[in-house]
């Protein structure tokens, strides 16, 4: 347990604040079976603690940013900046940050699957120390994301250019994880057929979805929009996955994962935030299961051959494909080859031949022709897989 100094002004006061809290076990010393969809209160060091290992498939973090406000902030017209002042940001320095980051990461670690992941958002104040602490506690970064924000918060005093984005960083449990999940072809059917790229442009979290109190302030100052958890969950998990958020808040969490079908536990030491997010949730509608299923990975799919597709009597030999500005043209033979001038390869093969290239998909690069058109023969190739989901059903 560590004092905080409130900076009250009159009476001196200085507010106990639990950093490490107390493990949460059994009196036998067990640890306890995880309650999934509820809302731990204490200490999320203990909290992660007293999970069982390797019992989670995803855990967001949304820590605190250690901001070390230097008294309050105004704007040109002098009124006051509901800025981050409480508490449960306030260190005794870096030093002791660093301590905290070291050991909710540890505990994250322990309670993750070998090919979980983790998301943690951060600013320019401690994203870096995550970063370094991540690395050396050997998670293995994956990508670093920019949330570029289309309404930030100015910078009233004009002295810095404005806080426009924050950092997230997306990391494995460790380098040998390599089943990780992310959903590549849901995020790229949703996005006009394009790999979804690191820099996320979506709005902060203001207007009915912001909660606030009967007084109209904030119910808590650093609440993240739906729309970006549901991004994270999307990507990096499946329905009737379990995520994990150690710094539970507002339960934008638990709001995104009860809509997309998922489970999550939440950490929490305010008991008003706790609350705050309960009755979030519970007027939260899940979605239909068909809405949320991810879509089936195509490496996952089983592997047809083109010749096959010449056994089906989709194409027959002599057929004759081209690319899609049909510069290029190939006839089929009767082994499932093509007949590139004077070459004989596969379609992967003529594929790379024709461009020039070291290596080419060819069932996306060539086309043959039907009463509607030109078509990819990837289209083929997923016909022959719904016959033989057909089959084997």
């Amino acid at each position: 347990m560590r004092s905080v100094n409130a900076g009250m002004t009159g009476a001196k006061s200085r507010i106990q604040v639990t950093r490490t809290g107390i493990s949460a076990v059994s009196q036998s010393g067990h640890m306890v079976q995880p309650v999934l969809n509820q809302i731990v209160i204490g200490d999320c060091i203990a909290g992660l603690r007293a999970l069982p290992e390797a019992s989670v498939d995803l855990v967001f973090a949304d820590p605190p940013y250690n901001l070390q406000l230097e008294g309050a902030l105004s704007r040109p017209d002098q009124s006051v900046v509901d800025a981050v002042d409480d508490d449960w940001d306030k260190f005794d320095g870096f030093a002791d940050y660093d301590t905290f980051t070291r050991d909710w990461l540890s505990a994250a670690r322990r309670a993750m699957k070998p090919d979980a992941t983790i998301f943690v958002i951060g600013s320019y104040h401690n994203i870096f120390r995550v970063g370094a602490i991540l690395q050396d506690l050997g998670f293995w970064i994956l990508n670093d994301i920019i949330w570029r924000k289309a309404n930030p918060m100015p910078n009233f005093r004009g002295r810095r250019f404005t806080n426009a984005h924050e950092t997230m960083i997306w990391a494995a449990r460790d380098s040998k994880a390599k089943r990780y999940t992310f959903n590549y072809e849901m995020l790229k059917a949703g996005n006009e057929d394009l790999q979804v790229r690191s820099d996320w442009y979506m709005p902060i979290c203001t207007g009915g979805e912001r909660l606030k109190g009967a007084d109209g302030r904030k119910t808590h100052p650093t609440q993240k929009p739906e729309a970006l958890l549901t991004r994270i969950l999307l990507a990096a998990s499946n329905p009737g996955d379990t995520i994990a958020d150690p710094f539970f808040g507002s339960g934008t969490t638990g709001a995104v994962a009860r809509r997309l079908g998922r489970s999550y536990i939440g950490f929490e030491r305010d008991e008003t935030y706790a609350s705050a997010a309960r009755a979030r949730i519970a007027a939260v509608t899940p979605l239909p299961p068909d809405i949320v299923a991810a879509a089936p990975a195509k490496r996952d799919e089983p592997r047809v051959a083109f010749a096959s597709v010449l056994e089906a009597g989709l194409l027959k030999p002599g057929d004759i494909l081209c690319d899609e500005k049909q510069r290029h043209k190939a006839t089929i033979r009767a082994d499932g080859s093509l007949l590139l001038g004077a070459a004989i390869g596969s379609i992967h093969k003529t594929g790379a031949l024709a461009q020039g290239l070291p290596a080419c998909n060819g069932w996306t690069f060539w086309r043959y022709r039907a009463q509607d058109g030109l078509h990819p023969i990837d289209r083929l190739r997923t016909h022959m897989r719904a016959l033989m989901k057909e089959a084997a059903e």
